[in-house]
């Protein structure tokens, strides 16, 4: 598994979270496209918000992460930073 931190904070951040919020289909649709494509969840926060994409590899997750600059670029939304990472470790309910 592969994952995907993108944090959006500063000017421009509150209104790009609520952005993909006002867009969810679009996005859930260029989500599902993706092979190898596992979780997306976005959080809100006071100042913006971070997103987190769960993939089964890095591949998935960086074709992904292209779709989505694509995506917010198009849009003139502000880019997150973005973290990411092999799962080192995975606690799931029983």
């Amino acid at each position: 598994m592969h994952t995907v931190i993108r944090t959006y904070t500063g000017k421009g951040a509150a209104e790009t979270v609520d952005l993909i919020i006002a867009n969810k289909r679009e996005v859930r649709k260029i989500m599902h496209a993706v092979k190898g494509f596992v979780d997306y969840s976005l959080i809100k926060t006071e100042d913006g918000g971070f997103s987190v994409t769960v993939s089964k590899n890095e591949k998935a997750s960086e074709a992904i992460t292209a779709a989505a600059r694509e995506w917010l670029l198009a849009r003139k939304a502000k880019a997150p930073k973005v973290m990411a990472g092999k799962v080192s470790l995975s606690v799931v309910a029983p």
